[in-house]
């Protein structure tokens, strides 16, 4: 019998939907000039920097420490800079003197997260790909140059397999004869009403829409798969809001919810072919927006075997084998 398909990718979200595209891209302006021109759809790209604040001693030694690490990381081609209240102010006058500082990266932006997984989903099914929603994978099973995935009532084959399932990776992966260790970490976020344009940049607490809306929120809580909302962060989010940006203390909020980060153990993505089952390959991350490009670029290459980068190795869940350390 013939494989229905060359490649099935389990997860239909913002990972599933850019390795579906597939599209080779080495940034982010890149990326959304393609999307918008295959499906006349602007992803709402703001890629002008982006800082974080701080408003104690503690959060700017942490911070501090952090930005080095990436810049060490990276050779040197991270940029960042510390800015101290005065300079800070500088930039955005409206930032509260409380503000001890912030850092500073010119490599920082953000997208409309919506608009860019409906622009995925368009691109992928103008490409040929064929979308099965609402289809919770029950198995997988494997034979020499065939995959079965059974979902929702049918059974469909193909010659490979990605799983990008998300927090269901671990289970999935486990059928294919791979470690992928993945935890849930909840994360509330909070929509104001529209007010006029005064954030230029995107920040880690906070961050302007271009139709005005704020969004609020970077609670990290290790509390399960439970995704409710609660009454202490909504309240603790909003404070640090009004802290940084006092004018935004008669501001009304429109609506809160939490959701489930995918974190694995180092907080870096997970990259991994399988050895047992060769052709079925796991991707897992956090931040599906952000690596959106390369995902529809140097990832897709990798499971393709088109183009096979040469750090990718290096996001291999082997190094979470204790028998590696």
């Amino acid at each position: 019998m013939s494989n229905d398909f060359d490649t099935i990718i389990v997860g239909g979200g913002l990972v599933g939907a850019a390795l579906a595209c597939g599209i080779a891209a080495k940034s982010w302006p890149v990326f959304a000039r393609g999307l918008r021109e295959t499906t006349g759809i602007d992803i709402g790209l703001q890629q002008n920097g982006g800082y974080d604040f701080c408003l104690t001693a503690d959060e700017w030694d942490a911070r501090s420490e952090e930005m080095r690490l990436v810049r060490r990381h990276t050779r040197g081609e991270f940029e960042y800079e510390m800015l101290d209240n005065a300079d800070l102010r500088a930039r955005i006058p409206q930032v509260s003197p409380e503000v001890l500082g912030a850092s500073y990266s010119r490599h920082d932006g953000h997208v409309n997260p919506l608009l860019l997984l409906h622009a995925l989903h368009r691109r992928m099914q103008a490409l040929g790909c064929r979308y099965y929603p609402n289809r919770r994978v029950a198995a997988i099973s494997h034979e020499p140059g065939v995959f079965s995935v059974s979902a929702g009532g049918d059974r469909l084959r193909a010659a490979r397999v990605v799983l990008s399932a998300g927090l269901d990776n671990q289970r999935l992966a486990h059928e294919l004869g791979m470690h992928v260790p993945v935890a849930p970490l909840r994360g509330q976020l909070l929509i104001t009403e529209r007010v006029e344009n005064f954030l230029p940049c995107a920040t880690l607490q906070l961050r302007q829409t271009r139709e005005g809306s704020l969004q609020i929120g970077d609670s990290h809580e290790d509390v399960g798969l439970d995704e409710s909302t609660t009454l202490e962060v909504i309240t603790r989010l909003a404070a640090r809001a009004v802290r940084i940006f006092p004018q935004l203390s008669g501001l009304r909020l429109q609506r809160a919810w939490a959701a489930l980060r995918v974190m694995t153990p180092d907080g870096i993505p997970i990259y991994h072919a399988s050895e047992q089952c060769p052709g079925a390959f796991a991707v897992s991350c956090h931040s599906g927006v952000t690596l959106a490009p390369l995902h529809a670029g140097a990832v897709a290459d990798w499971i393709s075997g088109d183009q096979p980068h040469p750090l990718i190795a290096e996001f291999s869940a082997q190094r979470f084998d204790i028998s590696n350390t």
